[in-house]
């Protein structure tokens, strides 16, 4: 048990609330309804405390100027992470949460009861603050209703003061429908209140080596129509964009006054630097390109994101030959397995492509969701860029990091356009990541490897991109690396042929894998890849 918070125990609590909120991911975005029933609050959530997460990841041994504590570094880390990262209303407003923990505990000695209790306090200024028009019955209710009762508990005791909050914005947050109209209709409590309690409750688990047992509130078995959600005005506008900004103050200020002019649910929020900050902006609009050009007036506007509702809480738009307004981008480096990735309807783009190029190739899709399926570490940079580039164009894009195309291959066949889409992105993600991969090849050139040394001409077999064998014989070295591979499990072997492949590879192999290996099915394809005879993929 703590008596004080630390770095160490800052750096947990952020490691435990992100577990929490990705268990629970799912359930609190099928909570969310207000102010839109978009269903993401959770994965907003996920995402801002990730961020956050990351930027944690920094070295706490040197503090920066200015920084007098630790643990106050250790905060301020969390909060500059989480604003850069954060996603949706409800991320946007828990960096300010964070950030009014880091502002009032930054200098503080040593953090007890007291201390904890004021934190709360200046978190809950910074949050209502950060919103233009405050409602009730939201994340704000919960976040005020713990720092009231840390203040009540006028201990300096950090575990009766923390164990106090959380039970407090628990109340709070069973307390929210009968705040918010909209939430009793639907049956739930409020989606970022059950967010903010789970942090909580990682809190006190972090400072008392106990988790506190709260029954989780029930979804809804169906979620009523989307018209229903709209408790503030909000389906007057159709579109949510949101970008980070660096400016001055009083430009932000005339954006602020400018933006609340062209829509609602209006959140600006900043660092707290002096002069020149990053600032996250975040409303709904009818007019993007003026909310966009607003922000090119005030300062520099990057990492534009713009969401269509309809897209979201509609049925599915269809574009032309895109049956539910979703499709994918697959990269391809042979010729077969551009055939392949077609037959599964994908647009295919060859390998090595551009950032302008697989923009070009999620534009043509016409879908107003696309994933993209990069195939190749080095490629996956060039991914990202791109759906940024597609976000501010109003395309939302998913990046799958997948290394291999057969890993491609296993997250196209899961794909269910019945699903969310971010819910469909997260299962093509698990089934890439399922599947090994491996690639045989030939050394160029001496060099040591972890396998030992090799020279030109070797066989080469890397499995996830290291060396595990060096062979002579391009089939024997084959069979070898499919021995190790399914030595570690496996029910499905995909196998891709290269263009440099001798003939009869593939057949061999499956022959092998059915005399060795009977209970294991085995496909076989003529991927036209260059440079690797064999790509492999074990599932």
């Amino acid at each position: 048990m703590l008596e004080t918070l630390d770095a160490a125990a800052v750096r947990r609590w952020c490691a435990s609330g992100l577990a929490a909120l990705r268990r629970h991911q799912g359930e609190i975005d099928d909570l969310n309804v207000y102010p839109v029933p978009d269903g993401d609050t959770g994965t907003n959530l996920v995402l801002t405390l990730t961020s956050a997460q990351q930027a944690l990841a920094m070295d706490l041994n040197t503090l920066p100027d200015g920084a007098s504590t630790a643990h106050g570094h250790a905060l301020r880390l969390m909060a500059q992470g989480a604003l850069l990262g954060a996603r949706g209303n409800s991320g946007v407003i828990l960096s300010q949460i964070l950030r009014g923990f880091a502002d009032a505990l930054a200098a503080a000695p040593a953090v007890r009861g007291r201390q904890l209790a004021a934190a709360l306090r200046d978190a809950t200024a910074a949050a209502y603050a950060a919103v233009a028009s405050p409602v009730e019955g939201t994340l704000l209710s919960v976040v005020a209703a713990a720092a009231e009762a840390a203040e009540r508990a006028d201990s300096d005791d950090l575990r009766a003061v923390a164990r106090a909050a959380a039970a407090a914005a628990a109340r709070a947050l069973a307390r929210t429908p009968e705040q918010l109209p909209v939430l009793a209709r639907a049956g739930v409590v409020d989606a970022g209140g059950q967010g903010l309690c789970l942090l909580l409750d990682a809190l006190v688990e972090v400072i008392t080596g106990e988790s506190p047992a709260r029954p989780a509130p029930a979804a809804r078995a169906v979620r009523p129509p989307a018209a229903a959600g709209r408790e503030t005005g909000s389906d007057e506008y159709a579109y949510e964009v949101q970008f980070l900004l660096d400016a001055d103050a009083a430009a932000v200020d005339r954006l602020r006054a400018e933006l609340a002019v062209l829509g609602d649910s209006l959140v600006v929020v900043g660092d707290g630097r002096p002069g020149t900050g990053t600032w996250n902006v975040h409303v709904h609009v009818n007019d993007v390109g003026a909310a966009i050009e607003a922000g090119v007036v005030a300062g520099r506007p990057y990492q534009i994101s713009v969401t269509r509702f309809a897209d979201q809480v509609a049925a599915p738009a269809v574009a032309a030959g895109v049956p539910d307004g979703r499709a994918a981008v697959v990269v391809a480096p042979g010729a077969g397995i551009a055939d392949l990735f077609a037959a599964e309807g994908a647009t295919v783009v060859p390998a090595n492509p551009s950032i302008g190029e697989l923009l070009d190739a999620v534009r043509a899709t016409r879908a107003a969701r696309v994933v993209v399926l990069p195939n190749d570490p080095n490629t996956q940079a060039v991914a990202n860029a791109a759906a940024r580039e597609a976000h501010a164009l109003g395309v939302k894009v998913s990046v799958v990091p997948t290394r291999s195309p057969v890993q491609a291959l296993a997250a196209l066949a899961v794909r269910d356009p019945q699903r969310r889409f971010e819910d469909d992105v997260i299962a093509m993600a698990e089934a890439a990541g399922a599947c090994r991969y491996a690639e045989v090849c030939h050394a160029g050139r001496e060099a040591l490897t972890v396998a030992g040394p090799c020279r030109p001409g070797d066989v080469l077999a890397l499995v996830e991109g290291e060396v595990h064998l060096i062979g002579a014989d391009l089939v024997d070295t084959c069979t070898a690396v499919v021995d190790r591979m399914l030595g570690g499990g496996g029910e499905l072997v995909t196998l891709l042929s290269g263009a440099d492949a001798p003939p009869g590879l593939a057949d061999r192999l499956r022959e092998h894998v059915e005399r060795s290996w009977p209970f294991v099915e085995v496909q076989a394809y003529e991927g036209g890849q260059p440079h690797y005879p064999l790509l492999l993929g074990v599932e």
